[in-house]
């Protein structure tokens, strides 16, 4: 592949920052939405499409045609983020709904910013209480540092962090989860939309991942995506220092805590991967079941559809920070979270190469067990 430039390594670095600082909860994912709306407009090849559960396609015009030669291939990311919806305001107390799972424990005087209606500003306030066993999710009171009328039912909450930045070849930022995959995705999608023989490929942006994969399962039940696509989920997953490093490239995740997805795809991207590395030895990436979470690819084989995963290895899994020695008895606090620029990159490099070398000709692992068959059966008497 050809080498990148710098400048163009630095510009995917400061789109990476600007979307993972979008502010983003499940049902609410109109910031993240906006910026793929402005980006496809500026492309006058591509198209947009929503579906009726807000999900989003991004795909060249001539994508159906191409799709009658080549079965569809799917990049998809989710645009939500675990985050507090504003339930109730009264003076400075703000009742809050916290869509996504993070523990108990990270919610105690944490200090939190809740944006107007426009997104355009934020207010500090202090959680002051929580109640973990409200239904359907948890709720939380919390204190604004003053009045401020501009808060109102359903605006969006987020913890408070400082400015997102990349330090020492770290991205420290709001919500990598998964806005790093949305900036990934789109970033490759550049290259790929581009070349005439990947009209098949398309970008699917799903809605409300962290409350139980609803926009997936909406995309998957309303016929969203035909029956013979190929996915490739993204995802930024837990980070285990000892088996899935920060740092160590890009992971084909064969699984997840509630499946493993379709071997043979997982298959295809593996391989891919692994080819492309023998020729280019400095390209990094890891294979790991990673079974700290759930991913949306488990969501998609469960209503037959052939999907599997990539993803970033991630610190301060859902802006959880020492999650290690939070469970040893430390205090928890909430905390950036992180993925490393060179695995970023090497996520939107593997992306061009799977979405060029899926469909290349070559054998079946089915025809490859019938030429060792072939050839040595006769160790049976066969």
């Amino acid at each position: 592949m050809k080498k990148v430039k710098a400048s163009e390594l630095r510009a995917r670095e400061k789109f990476l920052l600007e979307v993972t600082s979008l502010p983003v909860a499940a049902g609410h994912e109109g910031a993240a939405i906006g910026l793929v709306e402005d980006w496809v407009a500026k492309r006058r090849n591509l198209a947009l499409d929503r579906d009726a559960s807000g999900n989003l396609v991004v795909r060249r015009k001539d994508f159906k045609r191409a799709c009658r030669k080549t079965a569809p291939l799917f990049i998809t990311a989710h645009m939500d983020h675990p985050a507090f919806v504003v339930l109730a305001v009264k003076a400075r107390e703000v009742k809050l709904e916290f869509r996504g799972g993070v523990q108990d424990a990270y919610f105690k005087d944490a200090v939190i910013e809740i944006f107007d209606p426009e997104l355009k500003r934020s207010r500090p306030a202090k959680i002051v209480s929580l109640d973990p066993a409200a239904k359907p999710f948890k709720t939380a009171l919390a204190r604004l540092a003053s009045e401020a009328p501009q808060i109102k039912s359903d605006c969006i909450g987020r913890w408070k962090f400082p400015p997102a930045a990349v330090k020492k070849g770290v991205a420290y930022t709001q919500a990598c989860d998964d806005l790093a995959a949305v900036a990934a995705a789109l970033t490759a999608y550049e290259k790929i939309s581009r070349d005439k023989r990947l009209g098949h490929v398309a970008l699917l942006f799903t809605r409300a991942e962290e409350v139980g994969f609803v926009g997936a399962i909406g995309a998957a039940r309303g016929g969203t995506i035909p029956k013979n696509a190929r996915l490739i989920c993204l995802e930024c997953s837990r980070s285990f220092p000892h088996d899935s490093p920060i740092g160590a490239g890009p992971i084909v995740r064969v699984g997840d805590r509630m499946s493993v997805f379709t071997p043979e795809l997982t298959n295809l991207v593996s391989n891919a991967a692994a080819a492309y590395q023998k020729a280019n030895p400095a390209f990094k990436f890891q294979r790991k079941l990673m079974p700290g979470g759930v991913c949306e690819a488990s969501a998609f084989s469960f209503y037959g559809l052939r999907s599997t995963c990539l993803c970033l290895p991630l610190g301060n899994y859902h802006n959880m920070a020492d999650l290690d020695g939070v469970a040893k008895g430390r205090k928890a606090r909430p905390g950036q979270e992180y993925v490393s620029v060179s695995d970023f990159h090497g996520l939107v490099e593997l992306l061009g190469v799977i979405a060029r070398g899926l469909d290349a000709p070559g054998p079946s692992p089915r025809q490859s067990m019938e030429k060792i068959w072939a050839d040595r059966a006769f160790v049976l008497g066969c």
